[in-house]
């Protein structure tokens, strides 16, 4: 089994990042993609995030219809911090020793690597695959490997499509009654309108 695991706050989930998904299965022969919402994403400790039960739920009906992507809420379900390290883990254990785990993230997410908790554990449990986010360039794997020895051997670069859609760019058009059409599915575009999501008002898509 060659699963990727594609965590992340996803408020909300939106077409670029299943773009992202799409191209990192196909170049690296992925069985499955797993996504998997934070619970409590360390890194946004103190601003606003919606309810996970909200997230967990956009991220279901992102991955409805594509049979190799799943929804996996070890995070959502979890109390405290949200770390990739235990989160991998956890599925290592799950999924067997047999099974090649990829760590999915943003050129941005990988700068920071360092700053994570227990980098070097987290390598040694998975490879990491970096992909370029719009307006970003994959850092140096000299930097990477300063900064944390030995992730050089243990990172993948892969291109993918450059969609430049942000969940900060989703959540204010919402809020500003603008159209958020052909930026995330469908059925989460209905699911954030409906739940009055981002400050707007409860209403239903034509």
């Amino acid at each position: 089994m060659r699963a990727g695991v594609f965590g992340g706050t996803f408020d909300p989930i939106h077409l670029g990042h299943l773009a992202a998904a799409r191209a990192i299965r196909t170049a690296l022969k992925l069985d499955k993609v797993i996504f998997v919402p934070a619970g409590q994403p360390w890194m946004k400790a103190g601003m606003p995030v919606s309810p996970v039960k909200d997230r967990v739920e956009m991220v279901r009906l992102a991955v409805a219809r594509h049979k190799a992507f799943e929804l996996c809420t070890i995070e959502a379900d979890r109390t405290g911090p949200s770390y990739a390290v235990d989160t991998m883990d956890t599925l290592r254990r799950q999924l067997g020793r047999g099974s090649d785990l990829f760590f999915l993230l943003g050129s941005d997410a990988l700068t920071d690597i360092a700053k994570w908790r227990e980098p070097q554990r987290l390598i040694r449990l998975c490879q990491l695959v970096a992909y370029a986010r719009p307006g970003c360039q994959l850092p140096k794997k000299e930097a990477l490997e300063l900064a944390v020895p030995g992730v050089s051997q243990r990172v993948t670069f892969v291109q993918v499509p450059q969609v430049d859609i942000r969940a900060t760019d989703i959540r204010r058009r919402v809020a500003e009654g603008r159209s958020i059409q052909r930026l995330v599915p469908r059925a989460v575009e209905r699911y954030i309108l409906e739940h009055g999501l981002y400050g707007t008002a409860s209403q239903r898509t034509a």
